[in-house]
This record gives C-alpha cells, structure tokens and sequence, in this order.
C-alpha cells in the first residue's frame, strides 16, 4: 500500500468529512430525549424485576413470612 503524504491525507479527511450528513438540532433533542425515557423505562422495569425475583426467593427460603 502506498503511503500518502500528510498533505494529501488531509485533503483526503476534509473530502470524506464533507460527505458525512449531520443530523439537524430537532433530531439531536428527540434522540436524546428518547435515550433518556429508554433509561427511566429499563430502570423501572429492573426495579419491579428484582423487588419480584427477591419476593419469589424469600418465599422459596421462607424468609419473606
């Protein structure tokens, strides 16, 4: 493989940059505020699992009377 100068690899890295399509300021904020609601609704969910899992377990131990 031929190696390239670091003036050619520069103009290499702006042509391959300009190609990238950024996402607008309105789908950074959902994404996020989706990202966000995913953690509360995965957290919750994990919550009510292990209070259920525990019961299930102090009931099998006879801990839980």
């Amino acid at each position: 493989m031929a190696k390239t100068s670091p003036f050619e690899f520069l103009q290499q890295v702006r042509a391959e940059a300009a190609k990238v399509t950024w996402p607008t300021r309105k789908e950074t904020l959902v994404t996020t505020a989706m990202v966000f609601l995913m953690a509360v609704v995965a957290s919750i969910f994990f919550l009510f699992t292990d209070m259920i899992i525990r019961w299930v377990i102090g009931l099998v131990l006879g801990i839980g009377r």
